[in-house]
């Protein structure tokens, strides 16, 4: 058997270490191809927000590459954080009000995470072993730790936080530019 990786490895890969870029990318077409209100943005903005809340809850709980977080929302979703941004996809999508957005935002996330998922949890068997397998099987969890905000921005939660802000902003820009908002 070869050590070499296999083509469905070095996409995962790929996509799990440019997905910021990526999103970039796809912001930039997004707003391209959107088309917001100001309803569409008033009904995005609460599920955007609540996504990034369930991401700074997360970051304020987790200790990266140090340990298997097993407190704040990760006592009850594996990966709280790409759950958040799928949230905050969701209500970007609202907000930009356009079908083919939508599905660049459906299917970027569902690329983009799952290939982060793969490799972040490769990541974790490889270092955390057997603490990571009874994180994921037995459900044990943490109670004693609290959510600290020093701890999210030393996760750099505020780059999400200020992208998001951006993206909004630039939804209002647009709709306003349209005479839309």
């Amino acid at each position: 058997m070869s050590d070499r990786p296999d083509l469905l490895s070095l996409v995962v890969a790929f996509f799990a270490r440019f997905r910021v870029t990526l999103g970039f990318l796809m912001a930039a077409v997004v707003l391209w191809l959107a088309a917001p209100t100001r309803s569409s943005i008033v009904m995005g903005l609460p599920v955007a927000m609540a996504g990034e809340g369930i991401r700074i809850w997360a970051a304020g709980h987790l200790n990266k590459s140090r340990e298997v977080t097993r407190s704040g929302p990760y006592r009850f979703f594996a990966h709280p954080l790409y759950l958040g941004s799928s949230i905050l996809g969701v209500g970007v999508a609202i907000a930009a009000r356009s079908v083919p957005v939508a599905v660049i935002i459906g299917t970027y996330l569902a690329v983009t995470l799952t290939s982060a998922i793969k490799s972040e949890e490769a990541f974790l068997r490889r270092v955390f072993g057997d603490a990571y397998e009874e994180y994921r099987h037995t459900g044990i969890v943490d109670r004693e730790r609290r959510f600290s905000l020093s701890r999210a921005m030393a996760n750099r939660e505020y780059r999400a936080v200020a992208g998001a802000v951006v993206v909004l902003l630039l939804l209002v820009w647009k709709a306003t530019y349209n005479s839309l908002f």
